[in-house]
């Protein structure tokens, strides 16, 4: 009996791609997965996978046996993930070797993001898929929400713009603008849950890619020529780094999600309690700080602290090389009249207008608003360490507190931050009075 390359089991919906040497295997994985109304498409090689992902990059998840001839699971894997294209389709490795550390480290090192060892438990291999194919749908389902609500809101823009000498048509097209912002952001916050969740769920594989890499470096470097001994180094530090950028996610979707405490903050004494607990290289070089009077106001403390300690250890690390740091930080008081972009109707509110200002390398005023924006940086990892999520978590907190954040700089002379805070915060306020 001939066995083609390529066989499927329609389902519109849920496309899963089963890679195994083995027809007997494919056919088991078939029968398990088949009450599930999967589309299943088989491949029963390594290239036989690779000539289908030429043509076919819709796949939710990939089903992938790790021994295999000429091309086993991983080499498979490998060359799918060289593809930018096929890089979001999750791949779950089967495979008959115990629960071993090195094979278990080289599939999340691959990109794999799961295992299903044999024999293989029917009701585990489903409910496992379940969830793949369930946060696949999930955010299938919020981006087409998403962009359906902002095309829905151009199209609203367009018509506020078209018909604005009928002053009730405008009231009517705004009040439903206003509604389907609420939808766009209640979307957003279901986005930003979702990618909370997924940044935790990525840091048991990464906390072992550093334990072992670790272990190695503490029990076997003596075994590696300096080329193994570099390249185990590399292993290490991109890995800390990754740790580094999962954990800045999830204080980035923290700050939008977290509700918090409300209290009245003192931000001199804020400011005081930062700078005593520093403890970064940039203080060998005896920054000096000159703290103005900095006011009391209404505000979430972690939150606040987060925003200051942010600003302050960025001003730090991008202190010129041969200069000692200076970084001054002052307060006023002033009218929302004197705020820039500040609508008509908040003319006569009061604010807070807070400065942290450096005199180290500064930035193009070009790039002002670029370096809020989440994982923009304007150098090298290489030449300053850093996620790129630091000052847009500044923009959340900020934000969150009904705020405004924006910068100036000169390249050479120094940036300036600037945080505008209402001195009345009315929805803080009546938290407080509950």
């Amino acid at each position: 009996m001939s066995h083609s390359n390529e066989t499927i089991i329609y389902n519109p919906n849920i496309k899963l791609l089963v890679v195994d040497d083995r027809e007997d295997n494919l056919f088991s994985i078939e029968t398990i997965l088949e009450k599930d109304n999967y589309t299943i498409v088989k491949a029963n090689s390594g290239r036989s996978a690779l000539k289908i992902l030429l043509k076919e990059q819709d796949f939710t998840l990939i089903l992938m046996d790790v021994q295999m001839p000429d091309l086993n699971g991983f080499e498979t894997a490998a060359m799918i993930y060289d593809r930018d294209k096929l890089k979001h389709i999750p791949i779950i490795f089967i495979t008959a070797n115990d629960h071993k550390d090195d094979s278990i480290f080289k599939g999340y090192q691959l990109g794999g993001v799961e295992y299903i060892y044999k024999p293989i438990n029917p009701e585990l291999l489903r409910a496992k898929v379940a969830v793949f194919v369930e946060l696949y749908k999930k955010n299938n389902e919020l981006l087409i929400q998403e962009q359906k609500l902002m095309a829905a809101n151009k199209r609203l823009e367009k018509e506020i713009e078209e018909k604005r000498i009928s002053e009730n048509k405008v009231n009517v097209l705004n009040k439903q603008l206003i509604e389907n912002i609420a939808q766009l952001k209640a979307t957003n916050q279901e986005l930003e849950r979702y990618a909370f969740v997924a940044s935790h769920d990525l840091q048991e594989p990464i906390r072992k890619i550093i334990l072992f890499g670790k272990i190695l470096q503490d029990k076997y470097s003596g075994l590696l020529d300096d080329s193994g001994q570099d390249f185990l180094d590399r292993i290490v530090k991109a890995s800390t780094r990754m740790q580094a950028l999962i954990k800045n996610l999830l204080n980035f979707s923290r700050s939008a999600a977290d509700e918090g405490v409300c209290s009245e903050v003192d931000l001199g004494g804020l400011v005081n309690d930062i700078l005593n607990e520093i403890d970064m290289p940039e203080m060998q070089k005896q920054a000096v700080f000159k703290i103005g009077p900095l006011p009391k106001l209404y505000g979430i403390p972690e939150q606040l602290r987060q925003l200051f300690q942010n600003l302050i250890s960025n001003a730090l690390k991008f202190s010129g090389e041969n200069k000692l740091p200076e970084i001054t930080i002052n307060a006023e008081k002033t009218k929302g009249m004197y705020i820039p972009g500040i609508s008509y109707d908040k003319y006569d509110e009061s604010y807070f207008r807070i400065t942290v200002q450096d005199n180290g390398i500064g930035f193009e005023d070009q790039y002002a608003d670029q370096i809020f924006v989440i994982f923009k940086r304007l150098h090298t990892f290489e030449k300053f360490e850093g996620t790129g999520i630091g000052l847009s978590i500044c923009k959340k907190i900020v934000e969150k507190h009904n705020g405004y954040i924006y910068a100036n700089g000169k390249p050479n002379e120094g940036a300036t931050f600037t945080i505008v805070l209402p001195v009345k915060q009315p929805e803080m306020s009546r938290q407080l009075e509950r």
